[in-house]
């Protein structure tokens, strides 16, 4: 399907326990209603029921995957081209100021739905999200120093 197909999702591949149990996997297979903006055989990217902001617009893969460190490398180059297009097309319509791209894995990064989304969040200042990053803390600069080997040597490890 292409964003030229309407401004919902049709049918989709998200069958199985999947679908009644995640909202993102009942959206893809069209047995709940989004506003789509942009979809392909791999995305869907439609408008939020509670956006942050004029535009914000959630990115997932049509595959039912919990979160970030589950994603497939197949899919990462379909689902971050979509929210490259998306991003790019907001701009184009909206004119923001600036733009967040944020995906939370794990309830502590205030993941919410557990189906992967990248939320593409244009921006302005003054707007009413505000400042998403905390104060600089100097303990937390000098720990990241004395990190760097060992998430360097995990990399390493798994490329």
């Amino acid at each position: 399907m292409t964003s030229s197909e309407g401004s919902g999702v049709g049918e989709g591949d998200a069958g199985g326990p999947q679908l009644t149990e995640c909202p993102f996997c009942q959206i893809v297979a069209g047995a709940e209603f989004a506003p789509v903006v942009y979809a392909t055989a791999e995305t869907v990217a439609f408008f939020p029921l509670h956006p942050a902001s004029v535009g914000h617009t959630l990115v997932i893969p049509r595959a039912h995957v919990r979160d970030l460190w589950e994603l497939d490398q197949a899919l990462v180059e379909p689902l971050f081209s979509a929210v490259l297009l998306v991003s790019r097309a907001l701009r184009n319509v909206l004119k923001p100021e600036g733009l967040n791209v944020i995906a939370s894995s794990g309830a502590a990064a205030s993941q919410t739905v557990f189906h992967l989304h990248v939320h593409v969040v244009p921006r302005w200042e003054q707007d009413r999200i505000g400042p998403i990053w905390p104060p600089a803390d100097p303990s937390i600069d000098h720990a990241a120093a004395n990190l760097a080997d060992e998430v360097r040597q995990a990399c390493a490890e798994l490329a």
